[in-house]
């Protein structure tokens, strides 16, 4: 199987404009590719047992043990955005809570079986040995009295909603439920309850400047999150929106606090909470990684807080779009920079990439050129203690002076304060 050595940073070009081999571009999935079975994209080795070594996350710094559960969720207020002819929109979303008693439930995976056959014949990848997740699969839900606040998280271009699995279950352990979503057409790869595997059917957008195309993108996304917000309202309340009712984990029902609710994510996914953040009162707080506004909404700010925080060195146009959003802003506001990081160390690549180096037979170069020169290790940690800061600023209302100037914990990130 030929690989593509620069897959995995396919988002950063079509994002950015960077230029990288041409054979990156044809990763992206094409409008007749967009939805298989999943034995159409199994590779031959999808039933062996991956050889390679066990990949893995950084454990979760929080005290509460976690749960996970996984939702299909269809709205037939809409059709799909890129697959008119399907006449409903669908999404996959994915809750990570809490947990109360662990035993008897097995970790839950990285990515399931099916999923992990389907990405890796996407992107050209052999059958690697996931990581296992700290999370306990339909786990009950430790309960608190008037629940767990919330976060929402949206995915980059052609991404999933796993990709920040290393930031989002360490929310989960510091006392959130957090609720990934797959935005179905929009990602990369996603597999549906009934074994039919959704790829990205988005068009190729241009790299700068937006286009009536991106923000169709953008617009989908931030009415997939309100539509998800409502469903959210329907779990507190003890119902089951889920296409196949599947049961939910005890002790869900009254967990979610929706009077505080915070959204974030990486590229369009920063985008849209960006522009989601605008529209939505429901959404208090948000963090944007490294995302690019495309909107207007996204640009025009709010009166509620948003944490930029980006890569070492922005793109001409991403750097144009904060400024305008800088000036605009009438809540609060912090601009963060990582040193030594691009695009992609915003995902679970900054983990992740030095391990599957040697067993794609990379070397070290690779790895610096999906995700810069800072540690992947440490670059989580850092994502970790700021995100965590903002969301306990303005979810908890607990101060940290992280959020205050430079820090001597985390040289490596640029404050930019208002």
């Amino acid at each position: 199987m030929e690989r593509r050595p620069d897959a995995i940073s396919r988002r950063t070009a079509l994002l950015t404009g960077i230029a990288l081999p041409a054979g990156l571009l044809a990763a992206k999935a094409t409008p007749a590719a967009a939805l298989q079975p999943a034995a159409a994209l199994q590779p031959a080795t999808a039933l062996r047992s991956a050889s390679s070594p066990r990949l893995t996350l950084p454990a979760p710094t929080g005290h509460c043990r976690t749960g996970t559960v996984s939702l299909h969720l269809v709205d037939p207020s809409r059709p799909d955005p890129w697959v008119p002819s399907d006449r409903v929109r669908e999404l996959m979303i994915q809750l990570w809570y809490p947990a109360h008693m662990v035993d008897g439930h097995p970790r839950a995976p990285y990515l399931t079986a099916p999923t992990a056959r389907a990405y890796e014949k996407a992107n050209g990848l052999p059958v690697l040995n996931w990581p296992v997740t700290a999370a306990y699969a339909g786990a009950p839900v430790h309960q608190r009295r008037g629940g767990w606040p919330v976060v929402v998280y949206s995915h980059s271009l052609g991404g999933e909603r796993f990709e920040t699995t290393s930031l989002v279950e360490d929310l989960a352990s510091h006392g959130y439920v957090v609720v990934t979503i797959d935005h179905v057409h929009d990602a990369g790869v996603v597999v549906l309850p009934d074994g039919r595997v959704a790829t990205s059917a988005v068009p190729q957008l241009p790299g700068e400047g937006g286009s009536p195309l991106t923000t169709k993108a953008i617009e989908s996304r931030v009415a997939d999150v309100r539509f998800v917000l409502d469903q959210l309202g329907a779990i507190n309340r003890g119902d089951n929106p889920g296409h196949e009712h599947r049961p939910l984990p005890h002790g869900l029902r009254g967990a979610l606090d929706l009077g505080r609710v915070g959204m974030f994510g990486q590229s369009d996914g920063g985008s849209t909470t960006g522009h989601a953040l605008h529209a939505d009162a429901r959404i208090a707080v948000g963090v944007d990684l490294d995302g690019t506004f495309w909107t207007s909404q996204a640009v025009a700010g709010s009166g509620r807080p948003l944490l930029l925080f980006g890569r070492q060195d922005l793109d001409s146009f991403e750097a144009a779009t904060w400024a305008e959003f800088w000036k605009n802003q009438r809540g609060p506001r912090l601009r963060l920079n990582l040193k030594g990081s691009k695009h992609d160390t915003f995902t679970d690549f900054a983990p992740l990439l030095s391990q599957v180096a040697p067993i794609l037979g990379e070397p070290p170069s690779w790895v610096i050129k999906g995700i810069g020169t800072i540690n992947g290790q440490r670059a989580v940690a850092v994502q970790r203690a700021y995100i965590g800061a903002w969301f306990g600023k303005y979810l908890r209302h607990h101060d940290s002076t992280l959020l205050t100037g430079p820090s001597p914990r985390y040289p490596e990130v640029v404050v930019t304060l208002p």
